[in-house]
C-alpha cells in the first residue's frame, strides 16, 4: 500500500534531505529507521532541501506492507528509531498513484530572521539581523509574486535548464520576536528563496532599491547574487 507521511527536521545535522553515498542525509536517516522495523522500502520526497535548510512539513510517500495499517502505531515505533532530529508528524494512505513530488500543487517556504542576538540554543534556527525596516519588507517583497525567469535568482551550475517560476503569493509578518518572509509556489529552483531572502535583507540595509530588484527580476541586470544564510529557512507545507 502506498502512504505519505508528514515529517519534521533539523537540517542543522544533515547534509541535505536526499540520499547520499555518505549517509548524513534525511533520507538515509528514515531507510535505516524503516529497515529496523523489517521495511524494505524507497521514499519519494516532495522536493530536496540543502544543508542546514530545515522543514515543518516536508512530505514524502513509500509503499508499506499490507500489514503496516495501523498508522499511529507505525508513527510511533518509527519514531522512536528516528534520531531526534526528525519526527513523524502524520501518515496517510493515499491512492497506488500518488507521487509527492508530482503531485504537489503548492509548496510554502518560510524565513524567519530576529533583532535579537541569538543564543547558542536557536542559533541554527534562526537568522539574526540588526533591524528591520517592516514596512519596506512588505512592500519589496510583494515583486516577487508573478512569473519570472529566475536566472538571476538561482544557483549558478545547477541543472534546471527552464528556470521559469510563477510564484503565487507572499508576505513579510512578524510573529512574537520573529520576522518571517513566506513564498508560496508549485515549485523553486535552488538556492531560489535564500537568494530571494539575500537581495531582501540587502533592501533593508539601504544598500539596494526596489527598483534594483526590479531590474534583475526583469533580467536587465545581475544587481546581487549572494543567498541568505540556510539556517533560516524552513520548508513549512506542501499542499495538493
Amino acid at each position: 500500500m502506498n502512504a505519505k507521511f508528514n515529517i519534521s527536521y533539523d537540517g542543522s545535522v544533515f547534509q541535505g534531505s536526499q540520499r547520499q553515498p555518505n549517509g548524513l542525509t534525511v533520507e538515509n536517516a528514515l531507510l535505516k529507521a524503516f529497515k529496523r522495523v523489517n521495511i524494505e522500502t524507497n521514499i519519494v520526497l516532495s522536493g530536496r532541501t540543502d544543508r542546514d535548510v530545515h522543514a515543518t512539513g516536508q512530505v514524502f510517500n513509500c509503499i508499506l506492507p499490507d500489514f503496516w495499517n495501523n498508522f499511529d502505531k507505525l508513527k510511533d515505533v518509527m519514531n522512536k528509531h528516528l534520531p531526534s532530529s526528525i519526527k513523524i508528524n502524520h501518515i496517510s494512505l493515499v491512492p497506488k498513484d500518488f507521487h509527492s513530488r508530482f503531485h504537489a500543487r503548492k509548496r510554502v517556504y518560510r524565513y524567519v530572521i530576529t533583532t535579537k542576538h541569538t543564543t547558542p540554543f536557536n542559533d541554527k534556527f534562526v537568522t539574526y539581523v540588526p533591524s528591520i525596516n517592516e514596512e519596506l519588507m512588505k512592500e519589496a517583497i510583494k515583486e516577487f509574486i508573478g512569473e519570472y525567469d529566475f536566472e538571476y535568482f538561482h544557483k549558478v551550475g545547477s541543472d534546471k535548464e527552464n528556470t521559469v517560476r510563477e510564484i503565487f503569493d507572499t508576505c513579510f509578518y512578524k510573529h512574537k520576536d520573529i520576522y518571517v518572509f513566506r513564498f508560496t509556489a508549485n515549485s523553486y529552483l535552488r538556492s531560489q528563496i535564500r537568494l530571494m531572502v539575500g537581495f531582501l535583507l540587502k533592501i533593508n540595509m539601504g544598500k539596494l532599491s526596489i527598483d534594483d530588484l526590479k531590474d534583475q527580476l526583469q533580467m536587465r541586470k545581475r544587481v546581487f547574487k549572494i543567498p541568505a544564510p540556510a539556517n533560516g529557512l524552513y520548508l513549512a507545507q506542501i499542499t495538493y
